[in-house]
């Protein structure tokens, strides 16, 4: 028997990218809702190679009977929606930032702390920042070894965490360059195409942004309370892949064999680290693939137990659907969702 799931934000790049891989990963399904605003009723979404579905108000959709919910249409409906949907019995996943930092309610990346899951309490489940994803990925392995203390991170993110918009945004301005166009400036704060911002969400009063602010307390939520975080989050002019520099301090010392074989056996990673020219990952090779994948790995002897890493992760994926799909696979795993309840 299977799963009856509803896809809330499913005309999103997010909401796409859930339903093709619930199909790819052959989530068992019994039946599957395509949800969205009002507006989009009706249009029609493909989920797997054959089947279309067509989209459902959420506005006036019935929970009731349905066994998981994936939400990914941004806080101020979810924060709205998902309890509805959990006080209809329905298990919701929630890929936006509006239920992240409550304490009843955990924050998971299965990799790293699926059980976690077990002391759900609202039945709603949080998925964190796509940056903080695929960074607890790579340092799992690296904290049971040595116990990480300290990060220090650069993102390199990709204008699709911005979503649709900012990816038409990006597109629309490398083409106007080159016929003389001057550029139009709406989803960014400063032209995208050919530059770097070093912005991602509102700042806030000392100085750092709510991206960064989440990087670190994302990171003491899902990994350690006691790790300090130092985030610069930066938007960048790739359409998919967010790529990160990282610094770690930690109390013991750093053997960097032993590193490499945990990173090699850790679940969700993939190590290349060839000293060589082309011997690591860019943003463009992790597009559409499931793993976080590390390079560049070294000691840094500036700090004492210090070791540099590169990780990229396709973010649309890992950093949002692909985690959320994994989190039900958990709740399954570990029994903590039955079809039909």
């Amino acid at each position: 028997m299977g799963y009856r799931v509803a896809v809330v934000g499913a005309t999103g790049a997010v909401g796409r990218e859930l339903l093709r891989i619930l199909a790819e990963r052959h989530f068992p399904v019994s039946e599957v809702a395509a949800l969205a605003s009002a507006r989009s009723v009706g249009q029609e979404i493909s989920y797997g190679d054959k089947k279309v579905l067509k989209i459902q108000n959420l506005e006036t959709f019935d929970f009731e009977g349905w066994d998981i919910a994936l939400f990914s249409p941004g806080a101020s409906v979810s924060a709205i929606h998902a309890p509805r949907a959990a006080a209809a019995g329905c298990i919701v996943i929630d890929n936006t930032s509006q239920f992240r930092m409550e304490p009843d309610v955990p924050l998971v990346v299965p990799e790293v702390n699926a059980n976690a899951l077990k002391k759900m309490k609202r039945r709603i489940v949080a998925n964190p920042n796509c940056s903080t994803a695929q960074m607890v990925v790579a340092l799992k392995p690296l904290h049971d070894l040595f116990t990480i203390r300290r990060i220090v991170v650069s993102t390199y993110q990709a204008v699709s965490g911005a979503g649709k918009d900012g990816m038409d945004e990006l597109f629309a301005q490398s083409k106007g360059s080159f016929v003389g166009d001057p550029p139009t400036i709406a989803q960014f704060t400063k032209q995208i195409a050919f530059n770097v911002i070093p912005h991602i969400d509102r700042f806030l009063p000392d100085g750092s942004t709510k991206e960064e602010w989440k990087m670190a307390v994302e990171t003491r939520k899902i990994l350690d309370p006691d790790i300090k975080v130092a985030a610069t989050c930066v938007r960048v002019p790739v359409f998919i892949g967010h790529s990160e520099s990282i610094n770690i301090e930690c109390e013991e010392k750093i053997d960097l064999a032993r590193a490499r074989e945990a990173l090699r056996e850790a679940e969700g990673v993939i190590l290349r680290d060839e000293r060589d020219d082309g011997g690591y990952v860019t943003p463009i090779e992790c597009v559409g693939e499931d793993a976080t994948y590390v390079s560049r790995l070294r000691i840094d002897d500036t700090v004492e137990n210090g070791l540099a890493l590169w990780c990229v992760s396709d973010n649309l994926r890992k950093g949002a659907a692909l985690n959320a799909v994994q989190i039900a696979e958990a709740l399954v795993a570990l029994d903590l969702v039955r079809p039909g309840r």
